[in-house]
């Protein structure tokens, strides 16, 4: 039975592409890998959503390698990379929207001039937005206009939480290339 092999046993059943073999490892240490991403991320979705990256990555990259240490080792520096990873990600993006804040929301914005250029601005985003494919646009309108999580529009479109993230990823940047005016003049 693989539930009671080792799991270096269960890790090479899982490369010849047995997809119990990443239920037993998931179970194994899916609670540690999710508490330290808990620990480090300070936010539980964040941690769900990393917990499913890391299991991802051990079953399609599959270079856990045995001799080099255990496999609770190896999934912790994984996760300990990645919510790193995560962490200098987010920095980058607060600093982008303070950035940007700062230029599209001024300190005083009393004047008329002021807010016809916020409403131009805003004019401009929403034309931008409709150009994007709709999941595209879909999926930037619910986490930037609703609030939703990544995991939240994931079930509210009943799509994959990684389809999500490429919808994401790929109308930001489309959004970047329509608006690179905008952006550059601020």
């Amino acid at each position: 039975m693989l539930s009671n092999q080792t799991d270096a046993e269960v890790f090479k059943a899982l490369r010849s592409g047995n997809l119990v073999a990443l239920g037993i490892l998931y179970d194994r240490y899916g609670s540690i890998v999710y508490r330290l991403a808990l620990r480090m991320l300070g936010n539980t979705q964040e941690a769900e959503d990393l917990t499913q990256e890391v299991f991802l990555i051990l079953w399609r990259h599959q270079n856990y390698e045995p001799k080099r240490g255990s496999m609770n080792a190896f999934l912790s520096t994984l996760t300990r990379s990645r919510a790193i990873d995560r962490h200098r990600k987010m920095r980058s993006q607060r600093q982008l929207i303070q950035k940007w804040s700062s230029s599209i929301f001024p300190e005083n914005q009393n004047s008329l001039m002021d807010k016809i250029s916020f409403q131009e601005i805003s004019h401009r985003v929403r034309e931008a937005l409709s150009l994007l494919p709709n999941n595209q646009r879909q999926v930037l309108e619910k986490a930037y206009y609703e609030g939703m999580s990544q995991s939240e529009i994931s079930q509210d479109l009943n799509i994959p939480l990684g389809t999500v993230k490429t919808h994401k990823r790929k109308g930001l940047i489309q959004l970047r290339q329509i608006l690179k005016d905008l952006v550059e003049s601020r």
